[in-house]
């Protein structure tokens, strides 16, 4: 607790001074108890919770490799809407190609995300730039949102409670980031608890501030599977802004380790 101003900062350091010894050894005898507690949850991790999280998702996208192109469309007020489109190469949710097909001045433009390392490939540009996954990549869309989609991987989840909603029961999850390099630094994460499918997320900031809100919708099959073909993000700030992704066309691909590597992008970006 912070002192007073008008408190005589002496006469604090003469309690501190003359603090019993007995006192003093208590207090390290209770942290040396509480330590090693302390360490125990912090590592532990919370199994059920991260079951529900790999579950939802292998719903999302595969752990194979796999192609797929999305469409992001967003609108705000009193502004012309953005379509924008994109084809992804990802192999095994840590390598990610993202390839910028539309609008056509765009063309050539690449993400390329090995582990949680991204860059971007420029055609008038020699040498790639070093991006953050939470920079902006198009309206509500960040960066890490099309080249990095591993919840598993980037936080450490904890299952709060499960509601309904509509009469349908959630599993709600807590994902706290695993470090500063991730893309949202929480996420409250909504999953049905009889199919393990996403049905929505609040993605926060460091000050505890919700960003954005984003719905999975129209579950089709797509890549073998049944998926969400549809993700609505809505700003949390700006009323009336938000992005529609839309994924389509998605196949298996047994994808080269050597597609991943900068190298092999700048032929790709010139």
């Amino acid at each position: 607790m912070a002192i007073p101003p008008s408190y005589p900062r002496d006469v604090h350091v003469k309690r501190y001074r003359l603090m019993p010894f007995w006192t003093i050894f208590a207090v390290a005898l209770l942290l040396s108890i509480f330590r090693p507690t302390l360490a125990a949850d912090n590592t532990g991790g919370d199994p059920l919770a991260r079951e529900i999280l790999t579950r939802a998702d292998r719903i999302r996208f595969p752990a194979e490799g796999f192609q797929v192109d999305v469409t992001i469309t967003t609108t705000e007020p009193d502004v012309a809407e953005d379509v924008r489109a994109y084809r992804i190469l990802s192999k095994g949710n840590n390598q990610t190609l993202v390839q910028t097909t539309a609008p056509v001045v765009d063309r050539g433009q690449i993400l390329l995300m090995r582990d949680r390392d991204l860059w971007a490939f420029l055609p008038n540009l020699s040498q790639p730039i070093r991006l953050p996954l939470s920079q902006k990549l198009t309206g509500q869309v960040a960066n890490g949102d099309l080249a990095r989609a591993n919840f598993a991987g980037d936080y450490e989840p904890r299952l709060l409670r499960t509601e309904k909603i509509d009469g349908v029961s959630y599993h709600v999850l807590q994902l706290d980031a695993v470090d500063s390099g991730v893309t949202y630094h929480q996420v409250l994460y909504w999953v049905n608890a009889k199919n393990s499918r996403p049905y929505k997320a609040e993605f926060y900031a460091l000050s505890g501030r919700l960003l954005k809100t984003g719905h999975y919708q129209e579950f089709r099959a797509l890549g073998g599977e049944t998926r969400p073909t549809r993700l609505v993000i809505e700003d949390a700030l700006r009323h009336g802004r938000r992005s529609v992704l839309e994924y389509r066309d998605m196949v298996m691909r047994d994808l080269p380790d050597k597609v991943f590597t900068k190298d092999y992008l700048k032929k790709l970006s010139h």
